[in-house]
C-alpha cells in the first residue's frame, strides 16, 4: 500500500487533490466533524476542560472557535482531546485498506504530528495567496483571528515544501488539475513498482 500525505497550508486546496486521486481518502477534517457530532466521550473530556466555553451536546464549532479565540492555549487543550481519537481512526482505516495500492491521508498536521512514515510520498499542494483566500472566505465559520491561529500550529511551508516528494500548483482549472493528479498517480505507481 502506497500512502500519498497531502501537505498544504489552510485553503490551498488539499482535500480537492486528495480527491482527484480517486483512491480511498482518509480527511482529518471530515473525521473531527464526526467526532464532534457522534463522540459523547470527546464532548465530556472537552467539556471538562473547557466548561466555560463548551455547553451542549453534539459539540458546536461556534463554542469552539469562542474558546481558541479568547486563548490560544485553548487550542492545545481542544487538540490534547481530539488528535488521539483522530490516530485511532486512521489506523482503523489503514487496517480496512491495507489490500488498496494507493491510500491518501488528508491530514492537516500529519508531520507536526509525526504520523509520517519513512516510504510515504509527501505531495506538497501550492496555491496562490488570492486563491487561498477567497477559498477560505466561502467557509462558513471563516475568522482571520483562528485562521491566523491554525496557520501558527503547521509546521512551516517552506519546511513542508522541502520534504514533499513533489509539488503541484493549484492554480489551474479542475480539469487540468484532473490531468495533473492522474499522470501524477501513474508515475507514484510505476516508481513503486519498480523499487
Amino acid at each position: 500500500m502506497i500512502r500519498v500525505c497531502v501537505l498544504g497550508s489552510i485553503g490551498s486546496g488539499k482535500s480537492f487533490i486528495s480527491k482527484l486521486f480517486n483512491c480511498p481518502i482518509f480527511n482529518a477534517d471530515r473525521e473531527v466533524n464526526y467526532i464532534y457530532k457522534n463522540d459523547i466521550n470527546c464532548f465530556k473530556k472537552l467539556k471538562k476542560k473547557l466548561p466555560k466555553y463548551i455547553k451542549s451536546y453534539p459539540i458546536k464549532k461556534k463554542e469552539l472557535i469562542n474558546a481558541i479565540v479568547s486563548k490560544k492555549n485553548n487550542l492545545k487543550l481542544i487538540s490534547s482531546v481530539v488528535h488521539p481519537i483522530v490516530r485511532k481512526r486512521m489506523k482503523i482505516f489503514l487496517d480496512q485498506k491495507k489490500s488498496s495500492k494507493i491510500v491518501v491521508l488528508d491530514v492537516p498536521l500529519l508531520i507536526e504530528n509525526k504520523l509520517n512514515q519513512k516510504n510515504d510520498f509527501l505531495l506538497f499542494v501550492n496555491a496562490h495567496r488570492s486563491k487561498i483566500l477567497a477559498r477560505l472566505k466561502k467557509r462558513k465559520y471563516f475568522d482571520k483571528k483562528i485562521h491566523k491561529t491554525l496557520n501558527q500550529n503547521q509546521a512551516t511551508m517552506l519546511r513542508k515544501r522541502e520534504i514533499a516528494n513533489y509539488i503541484i500548483d493549484n492554480n489551474f482549472s479542475p480539469n487540468i488539475m484532473k490531468n495533473k493528479i492522474n499522470k501524477l498517480k501513474k508515475r507514484i505507481l510505476d516508481e513503486r513498482n519498480c523499487t
